[in-house]
């Protein structure tokens, strides 16, 4: 068996109350989150699974290939790992029933937040990226970002704070 590098910090221990930065790409970087139904069924998962999974999906923003998601674990018993084992499998599941097709790439790309690292700035940034790609001039029209913890005005009032 081939010897495979791990992307993993090691001896961490995943449980607590961590906060993430996750991009997880699409499947041959197909732009598939590009309208209502399909961003809904994915974001349907992310929301259940993080309310099951003592995690708090503070802001998110589905791009056409990918997804960025700021997860913060509010239980002593939250594990990222898992939380983010379950939403790949609970949405590729039913991607692939009304797709046909594998939704996400094997892998996915996760930073764990540092205590000098403020949450709101990279919330911004996640909030920030459709109009750094060019697909909006101004986050707040942009129809796949959100939180699962403020309302939208909310959530650009706390990132523009400064």
């Amino acid at each position: 068996m081939p010897f495979r590098l791990s992307t993993r910090l090691p001896k961490f221990d995943d449980l607590g109350l961590y906060r993430y930065s996750v991009t997880i790409y699409v499947a041959d970087r197909r732009p598939v989150f590009v309208t209502e139904p399909a961003v809904d069924l994915v974001r349907t998962q992310l929301e259940i699974t993080a309310d099951g999974n003592c995690v708090e999906i503070t802001a998110y923003s589905f791009m056409p290939d990918h997804l960025h998601v700021l997860a913060q674990g509010v239980s002593d018993h939250a594990r990222f790992l898992e939380f983010m084992r379950l939403f790949k499998h609970r949405s590729s599941y039913h991607w692939k029933r009304r797709h046909g097709h594998k939704l996400w790439q094997r892998r996915y790309i996760d930073r764990i937040l540092r205590d000098r690292e403020h949450t709101r700035t990279v919330a911004r940034y996640i909030l920030e990226n459709p109009v750094r790609a060019g697909l909006v001039d101004s986050p707040e029209i942009y129809p796949f970002s959100g939180s699962f913890v403020m309302r939208m005005t909310e959530l650009f009032d706390w990132v523009r704070r400064t």
